[in-house]
């Protein structure tokens, strides 16, 4: 489905908007965020806005030096083509389309498709799922393709690759970033493949954004990723920052790193390499050489939480943990509700680390998926608890998972080791009940239960309003591409 006029005609005004912000930041900034304030009648970064523009009242604020620090450190068409495509496509056209379809289909529509170009890996991590899987698997370039333009007409303008290695395919990878100017590209790697003439491509098409996997200084990294590892990643990020080509992080930690990654040494070092965001994940023992081991205590994951909250008050970097920050996102992403996960395989699943699913891309559409009765258990069973803090249906609401896949029929992705849902949960039981008494106190420290009962109310509202525009209007039904 291509723009309608109305769309169309936002996407001209607020692009005008943008360059001139792009002109002078500390000149024309504020008045840009009170602009869009008040024209954003969908709701799509409205509260995002209000908060840009209490950083920017104070010039010394952490996060006012961030934003800053974009104008100062990354290319001027790069962040131009990245404000557009997230702040216009993304978010001011792309969340109030997600919004009409998903009242009109009853299912979840996603803010972003996380999705696996290939299983090959140049690199043999410890615990990782992905080294099960070979270099077997992959997504051609015209099933790639596919997905993105299925997605565009349900208002789905970011996408992430993980894998295996996305870079093994960063041909295929450029590609998709030239024929769909208006989406941002987002891409898990271990960074070792980046290098000067792949970094010029990115400068070319400025809509790719690498997210580099880092364990924590070059010790932790190179005993879970291989000897030199560190040093490599280093280099990849000395040619982004030289080139002012945006860059972030992905951090994984474990039983094993969990100090290390949540130290102050650790960030600021990040951050003075050029790193503008942190993504965290906790280890999950996902697949049959998992190391339960490697998971987190009760102690560590609070350690966590309260420093990425000490950071954000201090740090020139956004950070996101996506367990611990189940507060701001209202529990559970997954399941569609703001993103899901394609394997190498087509297996349209619920999250990266959940490989069950009852859907394929070679066999479903993407609207198809979402109304199935996997992602459908998702979409009724969201959140999972009233306690944020415990997001997820299987590391934090035991049972929860195996429920929803035995209610749905759904099977393991796993080709080679299919792993039974139970199996999985019990891994993940013990780490649930010691974490339950930690989340409800810091819940209840934190005034949740209070905020989270105002938030029920609010999203009820906005819900019947959502739900009355959709209701006004008539879209038509994507079809697939591949």
């Amino acid at each position: 489905m291509a723009k309608t006029i109305a769309e169309f005609s936002k996407a001209i005004v607020l692009r005008r908007v943008l360059r001139y912000v792009n002109k002078d930041f500390d000149k024309n900034g504020i008045k840009v965020i009170n602009w869009l304030i008040r024209h954003d009648r969908g709701g799509g970064v409205k509260h995002e806005a209000q908060l840009v523009k209490e950083a920017l009242s104070d010039p010394g604020n952490n996060w006012s030096q961030l934003l800053r620090s974009l104008w100062t450190d990354i290319d001027d068409g790069q962040r131009l083509r990245l404000f557009e495509n997230f702040v216009v496509n993304g978010s001011m056209i792309g969340t109030p389309r997600q919004r009409r379809f998903s009242e009109k289909y009853d299912c979840n529509i996603p803010w972003a498709v996380l999705m696996d170009p290939t299983s090959a890996c140049n690199l043999h991590c410890t615990g990782c799922w992905a080294a099960e899987y070979g270099d077997k698997l992959s997504l051609s370039l015209k099933e790639l393709d596919g997905i993105v333009r299925q997605a565009k007409v349900l208002g789905t303008y970011f996408f992430i690759y993980s894998g295996g290695e996305p870079l093994v395919r960063k041909k295929d990878i450029i590609t998709l970033c030239e024929r769909h100017p208006d989406c941002a590209f987002l891409s898990f790697t271990n960074g070792t493949l980046i290098d000067e003439a792949f970094a010029d491509e990115m400068l070319r098409v400025k809509n790719f954004v690498p997210a580099i996997s880092v364990e924590g200084f070059e010790e932790a990294t190179d005993s879970r990723r291989g000897k030199g590892t560190y040093a490599k990643v280093v280099q990849a990020m000395e040619i982004l920052k030289r080139k002012k080509l945006a860059f972030g992080i992905s951090c994984c930690y474990t039983s094993q790193n969990t100090e290390t990654i949540g130290s102050e040494a650790y960030l600021d070092e990040m951050i003075r390499l050029g790193a503008k965001f942190m993504w965290l994940f906790t280890y999950i023992p996902v697949g049959k050489d998992a190391v339960p081991e490697l998971m987190v205590t009760a102690e560590q994951r609070e350690f966590m939480y309260h420093q990425l909250r000490a950071f954000r008050d201090t740090k020139a970097i956004f950070t996101m943990d996506f367990w611990n920050d189940g507060e701001y996102a209202d529990g559970c992403i997954a399941g569609g509700r703001r993103f899901l996960h394609i394997n190498a395989n087509g297996d349209i699943e619920p999250c990266a680390f959940i490989h069950y699913s009852d859907s394929n891309i070679r066999t479903h559409t993407l609207l198809e998926a979402y109304q199935r009765p996997l992602f459908m258990q998702y979409r009724k069973n969201q959140p999972f608890n009233d306690n944020m803090l415990m997001p997820c249906p299987l590391l934090d609401n035991s049972g929860k998972l195996a429920e929803m896949i035995e209610q749905s029929g759904a099977t393991s992705t796993d080709l080679q080791n299919p792993e039974d849902v139970h199996t999985l949960c019990d891994k993940c039981n013990h780490a649930a009940a010691c974490w339950t008494p930690v989340a409800d106190r810091l819940w209840v420290a934190s005034d949740g239960p209070a905020r989270w009962e105002h938030k029920k109310l609010r999203n009820a509202q906005l819900q019947r309003k959502y739900a009355r525009e959709a209701h006004a209007r008539v879209d038509t039904p994507p079809r697939s591409t591949l």
